[in-house]
């Protein structure tokens, strides 16, 4: 590997000094003629000359880069908003530092100090899913000196700037939709003891039934966090259970549903009917097209980083709050009752 070339090298060179060919590389007024300008650009990329961005940022206290924070990035929904992110801020100029939290609030903390440390104009942190809020992310985000996001996630306690889908929304809206095609004995999977996402679902879930004039059961409730493995488990119970119908509060979930009624002889919609949380094409591989709340990842990573370009401009202003609107996207997975 050679040593990297320098402004001091191209300005030995052509003869200038370093300060003018800094101007001329980064397209700023000086007095450096038409001929010495072209010069300055010829052994530039004659000698393969990389812009120094530390350097940079010393002097425009800008890095042109964003810290991302997301809670796994194997799962289908938070890989889709990354890549959706990484390639809006890249548009705009930005490069993205992606890290991954394993869901975990202090992990959050951790991940959200060490690239506030690296120097980045702003953070979106799509928060750890826990019941209760982090003493150490709290911290760290009321004391940080960059702006900051909060895309998908809130954090109870923690005042920002936020967008994300309305969970509950999403939850009523595929209650209300196999309530409308006639069905009363539904149940619900979702992951209500360790999440603050499935518990706002399961209030939507809640709502609908309440609305329906539907006494809600309890043993319809079944809990799963939201894994294939999970869905799985909860597949036995749920056929104890009588329901014709079922919401299941995440692909993933729905995905270990499907193949514990298949694996147990049963099909969906014939035996039971399902929908499912974020519309994510998990499903490609069932013959079974997912009925499913659809969360537009596009829209999330675009509002996302409208609100953080429109905080990086000068001047105070109020906490944004942002609640976009889920939609229900039909497939086969639902009979009438």
């Amino acid at each position: 590997m050679g040593r990297r070339v320098t402004l001091k090298d191209i300005a030995a060179e052509v003869g200038l000094s370093p300060t003018a060919v800094s101007l001329v590389l980064n397209d700023r007024p000086c007095r450096v003629s038409k001929e010495k300008r072209d010069r300055i650009r010829e052994v530039a990329r004659a000698r393969h000359y990389v812009p120094n961005q530390i350097a940079r940022s010393l002097v425009s206290q800008q890095s042109h880069t964003f810290g991302l924070v997301i809670p796994n990035i194997e799962s289908r929904f938070f890989s889709s908003l990354a890549h959706r992110l990484e390639v809006r801020c890249r548009r705009a100029g930005y490069a993205v530092f992606i890290t991954n939290s394993d869901d975990a609030a202090t992990n959050d903390a951790e991940l959200a100090s060490q690239l506030i440390t690296r120097g980045i104009d702003g953070l979106f942190l799509v928060a750890g899913d826990e019941l209760s809020p982090c003493a150490s992310l709290l911290e760290a985000m009321r004391t940080t000196p960059v702006p900051y996001v909060m895309v998908d996630r809130s954090v109870e306690g923690l005042a920002g700037d936020r967008v994300a889908f309305d969970h509950e929304e999403g939850g009523y809206l595929a209650t209300r939709y196999l309530i409308e095609r006639g069905h009363e004995r539904i149940a619900c999977v979702a992951n209500v003891e360790r999440s603050n996402t499935g518990r706002a679902r399961h209030a939507g879930y809640e709502r609908a039934l309440t609305e329906a004039g539907i006494k809600g059961d309890k043993s319809l409730v079944l809990q799963s966090d939201y894994s294939i493995a999970g869905g799985y488990a909860a597949g036995e119970a749920l056929l104890e259970t009588g329901a014709t119908a079922v919401f299941a509060s995440s692909d993933n979930i729905a995905l270990g549903l499907l193949k514990y009624m298949r694996d147990h002889g049963m099909s969906v919609p014939d035996d039971m009917s399902l929908v499912s949380y974020d519309n994510s094409n998990a499903d490609l591989l069932f013959e079974t097209k997912l009925t499913s709340v659809a969360q537009d990842v596009d829209l999330l990573a675009e509002r996302a980083l409208a609100i953080m370009l429109a905080r990086l401009q000068p001047g105070p202003a109020d906490p944004v709050e942002e609640l976009l609107d889920p939609v229900i996207v039909e497939g086969s997975s639902v009979h009438a009752a």
